[in-house]
């Protein structure tokens, strides 16, 4: 194997460019298996890594950034015992703080953060999964403790997040509404919720078009402010408002006079902190099940962006003309 790797690296905040650069190839250390990346996916975070607009995420620069990533494993470190050299592997695992990105042709990931890809995806579309997936289970599942036959709303449906809420609320017998423009109505559907075009209905309109005034057992904003607002009124009596997106100020009156619980998803944490990172294997291997089941389908833009074409990749993602999930071939 070559002792060097082409990388691309953030060497100033608020750059529209990386710099393509050749570095060592990092060695497996205990708990980290080293990957040959082959997709890396782009997820907002990136971008305003890039912009300096991420403070609580920030990697110190020079830095090779991205977040999601598929590869192979071409080495094992000490202690890893749940991976071997040829497996096929995605994850959430990088271009936080100081962690090695999977814009590079190898990164040395910890393995708990890691699981074997779905059989039945390509390498780019795994790499469109970890964060969105994650995102959604630790919302939905791990905050609000979905059951089958309970009603949710999912707060912009068509998005990253959006999207995977969905599909995972249906894979776990919800039944599930969601919003969107009048353009994403179509996606929603197809996507397995029931479409509401934000446009045209109020908030009251959709309590009662679909719980029957009752409000949700669950709501789960995935665009904050003003949206997330108007779901704090939205439960039902001790329901459950989830949200990734929780940045603002907010007054929580109408959500306390329904005794519901509020709680907050912030993905990169485990990252960040060290704290359980394999809880997020574990659900990654969940997603695994779902997705060769035909549970869950990631879905990705049509565009193919190679490394050196990085910057449009996140220029795709940063003016909303992707659809819904960017790709960049590392190799």
């Amino acid at each position: 194997m070559n002792q060097t790797m082409t990388a691309l690296v953030l060497e100033n905040f608020s750059d529209d460019k990386f710099a393509r650069k050749e570095l060592p190839v990092p060695q497996p250390q205990a708990g980290q298996v080293l990957v040959r990346v082959h997709a890396s996916g782009v997820n907002p975070i990136d971008y305003k890594i890039r912009l300096g607009e991420a403070p609580y995420a920030m990697p110190q620069l020079p830095a090779v950034q991205g977040t999601d990533m598929a590869g192979e494993v071409v080495a094992v470190g000490e202690g890893v015992t749940q991976f071997r050299v040829g497996d096929e592997v995605y994850g959430l695992t990088g271009g936080v703080r100081g962690l090695q990105g999977s814009l590079a042709e190898f990164i040395a990931a910890d393995a708990d953060l890691l699981a074997i890809k779905p059989r039945n995806l390509s390498m780019r579309e795994a790499a469109a999964l970890p964060l969105t997936f994650l995102t959604a289970w630790s919302g939905l599942v791990d905050n609000a403790n979905v059951q089958a036959g309970q009603h949710v709303l999912v707060q912009g449906g068509a998005g990253g997040v959006g999207n995977m809420v969905v599909q995972l609320a249906n894979a776990l017998g919800a039944k599930v509404a969601a919003t969107g423009c009048t353009a994403d109505q179509e996606l929603i559907t197809t996507l397995g919720a029931f479409p509401l075009d934000y446009t045209k209905v109020s908030t009251q309109d959709i309590i009662e078009q679909c719980t029957d005034g009752e409000g949700f057992d669950i709501v789960y904003d995935t665009v904050g402010g003003p949206v997330l607002d108007a779901s704090l009124s939205m439960t039902r009596y001790y329901g459950h408002i989830t949200s990734c997106a929780a940045f603002g100020d907010h007054n929580l009156a109408t959500s306390s006079l329904r005794c519901a619980t509020l709680s907050g998803v912030f993905i990169l944490l485990p990252m960040l902190t060290g704290e359980r990172r394999a809880h997020h294997g574990e659900v990654l291997k969940t997603a695994t099940r779902l997705v060769e089941k035909g549970k869950i389908r990631p879905v990705v833009d049509a565009r193919h962006f190679s490394l050196d074409q990085a910057i449009d990749a996140h220029h795709a993602v940063q003016d909303g003309s992707a659809s819904i999930k960017v790709v960049i071939d590392v190799i």
